[in-house]
Order: structure tokens, then C-alpha cells, then sequence
């Protein structure tokens, strides 16, 4: 399976954010952060994330006669390349996107359903803005959170951090208006 086939996958998606950050953790562990999953369906798709190349073994060890597994994630196989989405179709995107939207659904409701889900306290945040912008200026403003945003992927979990998930996304929402002085200077020459 393909990385895009695999990462385009609700749960297999969730176990990749469980897993960023540096974190090595155990399938019981990852079933312990995705309550709503059950374990089976959790070590099926770690078993694929596995082969697929996307998790890999950090170690091991014999825990009452059995072997357990402690994965990482592997950073350099566990994103799309500009390459590779420049080749997507519009099918593969309504997949990958449908994917994304259908964990970023499951993790807000898991937080909900803890027991001490606190959106105001927590900084919760769903908005969404509509902006004109020329193709310089979204390309300027992506850049901007793009800088804003890299330099805090590498931070470890450490006393009063919490794990936040962050979903930047833009698209048209309308075709842009006919440019009347574009229309007249191909008419001219």
C-alpha cells in the first residue's frame, strides 16, 4: 500500500497525529489515547502503518511471554510531497480531504467526551474566515503560518504543554472574476 492510500484513512490518520511529536509508544498505548476504536481495528492499522513503512519498530521487549512493541513514526514517510499531490486527482483529493475532515471529527469528539473538557479554558477553536486574496498574497499568507508554525513541531510534551491539533486549510470557495484588462490585451494582440 501506497503512503497515500495508507495516510488517507480516518484512524490510520489519528494514529499518525498520536504518534508525532518523537513519541515511541505501544499499540496498548495508542488504543489508550483513541477510546472510541476499538483495539482491534487499532492493532490492524498499526500492523498496515508497520508494513507500509510509516511506523517502524523502535523496540522491543518480553512483557509476560509476549513481545511488545514500542513504533515510532517515520516523519520523512508520513507526509504527502509536493511531487506526489501535484499528481493527485480530484478523486484522490476529496478522498484525502474527506480522510482528514472525518479525524479531525473523531478527535474533537474524543476531547469532548473527557471528563474534564474545558473548550474557553482549553482556547478552542473552530472559526473559519473568508478572505480575498491574490494567488502572491495566499501564497504569502501560507508562507506566514508556515513560520509560524514549523518552529513549534518540535517541541517535546513537558509540563504544562498539552497536545493541540492545528488544521490549517484554504481553498476557493469562487471562481475569481474575469479580469476585464486581461480579456482586452489578449483581444489586441
Amino acid at each position: 500500500m501506497d503512503p497515500l492510500e495508507l495516510l488517507a484513512q480516518p484512524i490510520r490518520l489519528r494514529i499518525v497525529h498520536a504518534m508525532r511529536g518523537g513519541r515511541t509508544l505501544t499499540t496498548s498505548q495508542l488504543c489508550a489515547r483513541l477510546p472510541d476504536v476499538s483495539k482491534a481495528t487499532v492493532y490492524r492499522h498499526v500492523d498496515l502503518l508497520a508494513a507500509g513503512g510509516i511506523l517502524e519498530v523502535a523496540d522491543e521487549r518480553r512483557v509476560r511471554g509476549a513481545v511488545e512493541r514500542r513504533y515510532r513514526l517515520r516523519q520523512d514517510r508520513a507526509a504527502i510531497d509536493a511531487e506526489t499531490a501535484e499528481s493527485l486527482t480530484l478523486d484522490d483529493h476529496r478522498r484525502g480531504f474527506a480522510a482528514a475532515m472525518a479525524a479531525l471529527l473523531a478527535e474533537f469528539n474524543a476531547y469532548l467526551d473527557r471528563d474534564r473538557a474545558d473548550p474557553a479554558a482549553d482556547l478552542v477553536g473552530y472559526r473559519q474566515h473568508a478572505v480575498w486574496l491574490s494567488h502572491d498574497e495566499l501564497l504569502e499568507m501560507i508562507g506566514e503560518m508556515r513560520r509560524a508554525i514549523a518552529p513549534r513541531l518540535a517541541n517535546p510534551p513537558g509540563p504544562g504543554r498539552a497536545r493541540y491539533l492545528i488544521s490549517p486549510i484554504q481553498f476557493p470557495v469562487e471562481e475569481p472574476p474575469a479580469d476585464p484588462e486581461a480579456g482586452s490585451a489578449r483581444r489586441r494582440a
